[in-house]
């Protein structure tokens, strides 16, 4: 009999850019160590994604010791982003959240801007403990979120993307798959389960670490986006509409809330600790 398992551990540095592998990583209340404490935002100081501009795909952002970012994209000089600029401090809009944010100097927006072809800049969330809060519905008093979506964590499971490509293979756009997890963007992939397991899941461990399902993960256009060429086209979304509808929502994955801190490792043991239905 097999046992699920922690199959990979991913960041974003920068929130919307490209993805990066950990075969370790700490969780901290908020989120991953290092995930998605930067953003881009517009003229109008709102968050800029995959959403509106698909080719953030293509840039990829490595951590620095201190909290910096190397950027790199195709065809341009990598550039070091050592961390934000001291006293620039500017409310920026994520969703429907106002965060206080520093900004980064100004060469990182003039390289961003260059590498987009619109005005961008970049900011640093620099204290997430108390700066965002996560939606009271589903969380405890006191917990926080860095620049994710909603959620410190995404957990996506390996049998539910194997099943969802089945079911992509038997519709209309069949040449569209299989499609890759990265579309997902997940924190967290969780192999050895059946497929849609996480749907029923209320609590887990992942190692020495337990979270909070907090609630089943709504899919945007950015899963129709190829993470490596930007290129976009209609699945999963198609697929999803037809299958995995819930109320308003296209469904895939499920959001976390860390009820603790410490490192976990790709090969940790994943444990059930409740389920919806007991």
């Amino acid at each position: 009999m097999s046992f699920p398992v922690l199959r990979s551990a991913h960041i974003h540095p920068v929130k919307s850019l490209a993805a990066r592998a950990c075969d370790q990583v700490v969780v901290e209340p908020w989120g991953l160590d290092g995930d998605r404490r930067w953003m881009l935002v517009d003229k109008a100081a709102r968050a800029v994604t995959q959403r509106q501009q698909p080719s953030m795909a293509r840039i990829s952002a490595e951590p620095l010791p201190g909290g910096g970012v190397l950027l790199s994209a195709p065809g341009f000089a990598p550039l070091r982003v050592e961390g934000p600029e001291p006293g620039r401090v500017v409310s920026a809009e994520l969703h429907r959240d106002t965060v206080v944010v520093e900004e980064a100097p100004a060469g990182a927006h003039d390289w961003l801007s260059a590498v987009l072809g619109t005005e961008v800049r970049l900011v640093h969330l620099d204290d997430p403990s108390h700066r965002r809060p996560v939606d009271p519905a589903f969380a405890r008093p006191g917990d926080t979120v860095s620049l994710a979506d909603g959620f410190p964590l995404l957990a996506t499971t390996a049998a539910s993307l194997d099943a969802l490509n089945t079911l992509i293979a038997a519709g209309d756009r069949p040449g569209e798959g299989p499609l890759p997890m990265d579309r997902f963007r997940p924190n967290v992939v969780i192999g050895e389960t059946e497929a849609w397991a996480e749907d029923r899941w209320r609590r887990i461990a992942i190692g020495a670490v337990a979270f909070t399902v907090a609630k089943p993960c709504g899919r945007c256009v950015i899963t129709t986006t190829d993470q490596r060429t930007a290129e976009r086209g209609r699945e999963p979304l198609l697929t999803l509409a037809r299958h995995r509808r819930f109320g308003k929502q296209l469904v895939f994955g499920q959001n976390l809330i860390p009820e603790g801190t410490g490192a976990i490792r790709v090969g940790d043991p994943v444990r059930i600790l409740d389920l919806l239905d007991g």
